[in-house]
């Protein structure tokens, strides 16, 4: 490797330069013009304090003078610095991580840092695959944005001290940061909303319940309708799996049920696109003979129609608060002993997709409520009771 190599340096293509034909510069001639030594425009490039503000000006005018660029790997050997962060994410195809992955760039470029991404589409293999590329690459950090494989690869990068960030499911341990998020607080608006409306039948689609996060969801439903004493019924809390395929197929099994819900609410976007799109083809009218309520917020949600009502969980805020987290534990002289969380809240959005329960429901409703007012003659005529519902559907 040559000098100007090591002092972090490339020159451009000769096109570029104008040198066709001529010895390619080097490090002696940078150092010869700004009068200075060779250390000194070494000591430039890669950032080294002791060079007084006037020389590194200096240095850095012949370098775009001549047309040079740093070359980051070579700093890298140089400094012990990529300044490349990691992000890991699920399922690039799923609009909802393409706005994490801008979102997370977008804060990079701001400072002055690269990013290098993987997706892992859920398999534990390619998962192993993008760990290995990481630290190959030296990254100064990584967040993992896979809402449910993260223990596979916990233990190979807390082992080479580099920086974590996790959703949900970070430990608290040095260098490992966990964004925490509130989805109690949008669902729970999301309900209430849905309640308002005279809503008593309401579904819920959720992700697949081997991701902690889609587990949080559901639960955060039941807790929700309990609050405000609805019932639930087990046959409308249906497990999906975060596709359009999957709000389709939650769907069939819907219109399937002697009492159909004039409510459903979704674990994410995907999904209730993906009822929505099901819906059209029965004739169902939305928001008229179904509500339906999303979760994420992804930009098609303002797009489709009707607008989907949504809770939202900003995927700019989490791409933003896991690069803060990784940057600021890369500064760090020393880690904090427990970690660092911190707390995302989610709300609900209103658009078109919900309206006031179908006047046919409602009568029925009222029916229901009449009779439940009225003495029951058998015991065993009583409906299960819904703290019995909630805990067989959350086991």
């Amino acid at each position: 490797m040559n000098n100007l190599a090591l002092a972090g340096l490339q020159p451009r293509s000769p096109f570029e330069t104008g040198l066709i034909g001529e010895k390619a510069l080097s490090i002696h001639e940078v150092a010869k013009r700004a009068k200075v030594s060779i250390a000194t425009v070494s000591r430039t490039i890669n950032g080294v304090p002791s060079v007084t503000p006037q020389l590194s000006r200096r240095v850095w005018k012949v370098i775009e003078e001549l047309g040079y660029y740093p070359n980051t790997q070579a700093r890298a050997l140089v400094s012990g610095r990529s300044r490349i962060f990691g992000l890991i994410v699920s399922e690039i195809t799923n609009p909802f991580f393409p706005e994490i992955v801008q979102g997370f760039e977008d804060v990079a470029v701001q400072h002055n840092y690269e990013i290098l991404t993987s997706s892992t589409v859920n398999d534990p293999k390619r998962m192993a695959l993008s760990v290995r590329r990481m630290i190959e690459r030296r990254v100064e950090g990584v967040a993992v944005v896979t809402f449910g494989m993260e223990e596979a690869l916990l233990a190979d990068l807390k082992s080479r001290n580099v920086p974590l960030v996790f959703i949900d499911v970070g430990p608290p341990l040095p260098r490992i940061s966990n964004i925490r998020i509130d989805y109690l607080h949008g669902i729970r608006q999301a309900v209430q909303h849905l309640a308002a409306l005279r809503h008593e039948r309401i579904a819920f689609i959720s992700g697949p319940l081997v991701l902690k996060s889609a587990l949080a969801r559901q639960r955060a439903f039941l807790q929700s309708m309990d609050e405000i004493g609805l019932p639930v019924d087990p046959n409308l809390v249906i497990e999906g799996n975060h596709t359009m395929e999957g709000g389709i197929s939650a769907l069939h099994q819907i219109v399937t049920l002697p009492k159909q819900p004039t409510g459903v609410i979704c674990s994410n976007d995907m999904t209730a696109i993906g009822v929505m799109r099901e819906s059209y083809d029965e004739g169902i009218q939305i928001p008229r003979d179904l509500s339906v309520v999303g979760f994420d917020d992804i930009r098609f949600a303002q797009f489709v129609i009707p607008r989907l009502t949504t809770v939202k969980m900003s995927q700019t805020e989490i791409a933003r608060l896991a690069f803060n987290a990784l940057l600021a534990d890369v500064q760090r002289t020393a880690p904090s002993p427990n970690g660092s969380e911190f707390i995302l809240r989610t709300s609900l959005v209103l658009r078109d997709s919900t309206a006031i329960a179908p006047r046919k429901a409602r009568r029925g409703q009222a029916k229901s409520a009449e009779h439940r007012r009225e003495p029951q003659g058998n015991a065993g005529k009583v409906p299960q009771s819904r703290n019995t519902i909630d805990k067989s559907t959350t086991t």
